[in-house]
């Protein structure tokens, strides 16, 4: 019977996903696998998170929804001074050295510079990827987002600007959605939301970010072929 597993913001943590996945016994050729955004920054094996996602996502077994810093990687090859402005303050380091090698006495202008020159270069496939992930994946009993839905959007949540899927907190942790369906999201810490890693339910809205990026665990929530919900986690 298919299990549809949701895991998000592996962060280059690629160890940990692929424990967790053995741990919920993955098969790729019956379960389908739902990764929630953020790929990249801050943990060691960004490049090779990312090329997991595609060899899963090109086989049909999985689906990779686009996370703020999978965008973020796009906006720095094109120069976006907003997001040159976040990325060595949020896990950039970290995808530099999984895409270049060590930072060794490089400033962050050159890092810059040689992400911005290597990356279209020699890894296009991965820039392609970004842009072709989705923004929302919705199936017979949820929707799935990385960060979530902006309540002032609710009537038309599909056509939200693309910044809300990539970056929303609050209203919409705390806000009732107004939709027919939960939601399942990432992006925000669950520590943040109810002072530990573990999974969240909300009333129509769960959060799986367990934080493996941050020393806490990586989370997946395991729906079974008759809507059985099942957690599981490996640590950081």
């Amino acid at each position: 019977m298919e299990r549809t597993i949701i895991i998000s913001d592996v962060h280059g943590c690629l160890t940990q996903l692929e424990a967790l996945l053995h741990l919920v016994q993955f098969q790729p050729r019956r379960d389908h696998l739902i990764l929630l955004g953020d790929l990249i920054d801050h943990g060691p094996q960004s490049r090779e998170a990312i090329d997991f996602a595609i060899s899963l996502v090109r086989d049909g077994a999985a689906t990779a929804i686009r996370g703020n810093h999978d965008q973020r990687l796009i906006e720095i090859v094109n120069g976006d001074p907003e997001a040159i402005a976040k990325f060595f303050k949020h896990g950039g380091q970290a995808t530099y050295e999984s895409y270049i090698g060590p930072r060794e006495q490089r400033t962050e202008t050159e890092m810059l510079r040689e992400l911005q020159e290597r990356i279209p270069a020699e890894f296009p496939h991965h820039l392609d990827f970004i842009e072709s992930m989705p923004h929302y994946l919705e199936d017979e009993s949820y929707i799935y987002v990385h960060a979530g839905i902006h309540p002032d959007y609710v009537s038309d949540w599909q056509n939200q600007p693309l910044r809300e899927f990539l970056y929303v907190k609050e209203p919409f942790i705390s806000q009732p959605t107004g939709l027919s369906k939960p939601v399942v999201f990432g992006h925000t810490k669950t520590i943040d939301i109810h002072g530990k890693p573990d999974i969240w339910f909300g009333a129509d809205k769960i959060g799986i970010d367990g934080g493996c990026a941050y020393g806490h665990q990586l989370n997946a929530l395991v729906v079974t072929g008759d809507g059985e919900l099942r957690m599981y986690s490996v640590p950081a």
